[in-house]
């Protein structure tokens, strides 16, 4: 029998077969299906025609049931079981998930977000994979379509329609300078910001771009490098007075590691929206909203400790400038 001629038979008849079999009688197994007796005695009909076959033979007050009815039954057991446990209502536990994620993420997020999540993220849940992929703006919701990734982490630049998004958070950016710098003491003034040279980091979504137009009616900063990772400015910051303008978790995650002074920006800057973003094929999904749970915890709990590490719940208008 081909597939559309089975969507055009009543396969709700198979469950009332189990239950009449199981029952033994039609007025209790119309009690069970709340049906009435005239309206089960009908359904058995239905059955008989369907299944070319008596499928009950009367014994007293009991129905007996033929050979054919007891081989559907039993060939059927284990399809509607496995329907039922589909249709039913479950409790997700991540101990039990073994499901692959796939995670488009920028630099940032990969240096800043997710250590700080990946062990509680395994804590909860030992048995899943993880795979992160570098996020491409322009052909984010292809990565979220036709490549399978599940979440994207990032700074939207441009309409995501018809991803979902939520904000994780707004991030502002810092400045790091190493403790021999001219500035290491002083308070960073917009002229010695633009006077002094700077390494450029293409690091996270744009920020370059951001940092150029809140300073567009001033001159260009004295930029000496740029590089893809940290890592070649991180070389020299001790050998000239380097100036590292990178977003504000990044800032303190570096400077603490490296033994660096962070400073905030010398002029008004408008912290950037970093979000969640995934294709709405997922956003129903227990296991996906689980993850999407954990890491939007993560990011506020990271959220939460910078700013009481660097001392600044003290001072409201900075610690605002970190994050909304």
């Amino acid at each position: 029998m081909e597939l559309e001629e089975v969507y055009r038979r009543d396969l709700n008849l198979l469950v009332a077969l189990k239950v009449l079999i199981e029952e033994g009688s039609v007025r209790r197994s119309a009690v069970r299906l709340n049906l009435s007796q005239s309206a089960m005695s009908r359904v058995l009909g239905r059955l008989r025609e369907l299944l070319n076959d008596p499928l009950f033979i009367r014994q007293g007050q009991h129905l007996q049931p033929t050979q054919r009815a007891i081989e559907i039954s039993l060939a059927v057991n284990e399809p509607l079981e496995s329907l039922r446990l589909l249709l039913s209502p479950t409790h997700f536990d991540p101990k039990l998930c073994k499901q692959h994620f796939s995670i488009a993420t920028t630099d940032y997020a990969m240096q800043t977000i997710l250590p700080y999540a990946l062990p509680r993220i395994y804590a909860e849940a030992p048995n899943i994979s993880l795979e992160f992929r570098p996020l491409q703006h322009e052909k984010m919701l292809e990565q979220l379509t036709g490549e399978g990734c599940d979440i994207a982490i990032c700074r939207p630049t441009h309409s995501i329609e018809p991803l979902v998004h939520e904000k994780l958070g707004l991030v502002s950016v810092f400045c790091m300078l190493s403790k021999s710098h001219p500035l290491a003491d002083k308070e960073l003034t917009l002229a010695d910001y633009l006077a002094y040279p700077h390494a450029l980091i293409a690091i996270s979504d744009g920020v370059k771009a951001l940092i150029d137009t809140a300073l567009s009616d001033h001159q260009n900063p004295n930029t000496v490098l740029r590089a893809y990772h940290l890592e070649a400015a991180l070389a020299i910051v001790d050998k000239m007075p380097l100036i590292i303008t990178v977003p504000a978790d990044l800032a303190y995650l570096m400077a603490e590691k490296h033994d660096l002074i962070v400073k905030t920006l010398p002029f008004e800057f408008k912290p950037f929206e970093y979000s969640l973003i995934w294709h709405p094929r997922c956003e129903h999904s227990a296991a996906q909203i689980w993850l999407r749970n954990l890491l939007k915890q993560q990011c506020g709990k990271l959220i939460d400790k910078r700013v009481e590490d660097m001392g600044l719940l003290c001072d409201k208008s900075f610690s605002a400038s970190l994050y909304e």
